[in-house]
């Protein structure tokens, strides 16, 4: 039995609450449709699941914009509700992380609503404000990652607030130390409440520079990647100033501080800066974060050379801390769509899981992805998320994502009795989980035996990780734990290959029933079919 954390080599099944069931009847999920189907969760092998934001909120942003951090939304549910839903999934042997959204809340949070009624209220510092320039523009050159100035003229105050999101999310200035302790004291409540650990969105714009100096032009050709379109202006700039400020990792070490106070509990911090691989690995050095997770494979680029050398560069920048890798969330277009062309393929769906799931980390599941879902074409009239339409047509947004999880093949694909606040489309519907469970070879039944197996491979877990030089489309690497040896070779192409091996290669590691396609060894030599995989011992 191993005494490693939980968290370490976790598989973290991300539900999204809004699209995951819908038990009252308004076309959005709840609370209690999660804790009807945990069940279904716990079935997967997973190991924790991490809920996105349930409080109190206006919705601009879809509960990222929060209103009360210790208030369920009535949309959602109660606080009896939340801790129904805490302790069944604990008595289902699963961990639960919920989302802590630090840097900002809503335009309706109440102390906002103090701040900006004049400059000299108790709360009057609680947010980043500042003068007009001398012609009335905004402080400095920063925008506003869904578009536009981060900055929003506010008239009560004759000041302008930022705002790194939309604008009714404006930014809480963590330079205050009351604004420090107020935070810290609300994932305390949650804490108290029993939650095994915290998903930090965004945990690297807590802190602005206090000289608010302008962000420099970054050039055409590296206007790339960190989860935004090179089209939106946001990415014409490095954004040195308005986020990832030294002053940070100060307040990294007070939450930790906090959370070692409570036996077994986990940080996850999401992050996404100029060099969010130097990041991760400093948020996560010294005591602070117990993990890092970045966008780095939630990119377009599905080769063995991005997988190995994104993996690499953390790997020789990471000495202390752990990773979590991701390839889908709520934010970016599914998988399947951007990796797979839009294939709803089984063999790749199963590969995509056993990649991930092999590299040495924890790693973050969304919801769907044990299905093979592809992202959802959705008609403008049809959209809700307000950065897919500020930046429509070029950007579609992240509503593709989001569509409701399909249970069932009728309607409304089992979600909601009512009219579900995302449609639900027509393929999706067939690759339903009532379907999927009856099917042997299912990619939810695929998903389900490679994550029971995996769960018996404390190499695959926790062990270190080592790469073998291969060319496109091979990777390959080995897993190494107290003395045992996994190696581990994937084809992402759908053509055959083949791979000579190491002398040294042991037995075979039998996946049977797991979806995959497996190779064929003839003495070193392994011919990998389209999307197939190798797991074999090495002496």
């Amino acid at each position: 039995m191993s005494d490693a954390p939980w968290w370490r080599g976790a598989v973290i099944y991300q539900i999204y609450p809004r699209s995951f069931l819908d038990t009252d009847g308004n076309g959005v999920g709840d609370l209690p449709g999660i804790i009807e189907r945990l069940d279904y969760v716990a079935s997967l092998g997973v190991d924790a699941i991490w809920i996105a934001p349930f409080f109190k909120s206006p919705m601009a942003d879809f509960g990222y914009d929060i209103a009360d951090y210790r208030d369920v939304d009535p949309l959602f549910g109660t606080l009896a509700d939340f801790d129904r839903l805490l302790a069944k999934a604990h008595g289902l042997g699963l961990k639960v992380m919920i989302d802590q959204v630090l840097s900002h809340t809503s335009i309706e949070h109440v102390w906002f609503k103090e701040s900006r009624e004049s400059r000299d209220n108790p709360k009057a510092d609680w947010y980043v404000w500042a003068d007009a320039k001398d012609d009335g523009g905004a402080p400095n050159n920063w925008l506003s990652l869904f578009g536009g100035s981060a900055w929003q003229w506010e008239p009560r105050r004759g000041q302008y607030y930022l705002h790194n999101f939309l604008t009714s999310q404006p930014d809480l200035n963590f330079h205050h130390p009351e604004v420090r302790a107020a935070i810290l004291d609300s994932v305390r409540f949650w804490l108290d409440k029993g939650v095994d650990g915290v998903r930090l969105d965004a945990i690297n714009f807590c802190f602005h520079d206090r000289e608010l100096r302008d962000n420099p032009p970054k050039p055409k050709e590296k206007r790339v990647g960190r989860g935004f379109s090179p089209d939106n202006p946001y990415a014409f700039q490095y954004h040195y100033y308005n986020n990832t400020r030294p002053e940070n990792l100060a307040f990294l070490g007070e939450l930790r501080t906090l959370m070692d106070r409570y036996p077994d509990v986990a940080a996850l911090g999401e992050i996404s800066s100029e060099d969010s691989l130097a990041t991760m690995a400093e948020y996560t050095r010294h005591g602070r974060l117990h993990m890092g997770y970045s966008f780095e494979l939630l990119t377009d680029d599905f080769s063995a050379a991005h997988i190995r050398g994104t993996v690499q560069a953390l790997e020789a920048q990471m000495t202390e801390g752990w990773p979590c890798w991701a390839i889908s969330n709520h934010d970016v277009e599914r998988v399947l769509t951007r990796w797979g062309r839009g294939q709803s393929s089984t063999q790749l769906a199963n590969l995509l899981t056993a990649m991930v799931c092999s590299l040495r980390g924890s790693v973050c599941v969304y919801q769907g992805e044990e299905l093979g879902l592809t992202e959802a074409e959705l008609p403008y009239e049809s959209l809700q998320d307000p950065y897919g339409i500020a930046f429509w047509p070029q950007f579609k947004g992240r509503d593709g994502c989001r569509t409701p999880m399909p249970w069932s093949d009728d309607a409304h694909a089992g979600f909601s009795r009512g009219m579900p606040w995302l449609p639900v489309p027509q393929e999706h519907r067939a690759l339903a989980v009532s379907r999927q469970e009856a099917d042997p070879h299912s990619v939810l039944n695929g998903f389900r035996s490679f994550m029971h197996w995996r769960q018996s491979q404390p190499a695959l877990c926790r062990g270190d990780i080592e790469f073998i030089d291969t060319s496109e489309p091979v990777l390959a690497f080995t897993r190494r734990l107290d003395g045992q040896t996994t190696l581990v070779v994937f084809n992402l192409a759908d053509a055959t290959v083949d791979i000579r091996l190491p002398a040294t290669l042991g037995k075979q590691l039998r996946l049977d029933g797991h979806g995959l396609l497996q190779g064929q060894l003839d003495g070193n030599q392994l011919q990998l079919p389209g999307y197939g995989v190798w797991f074999a011992s090495v002496e």
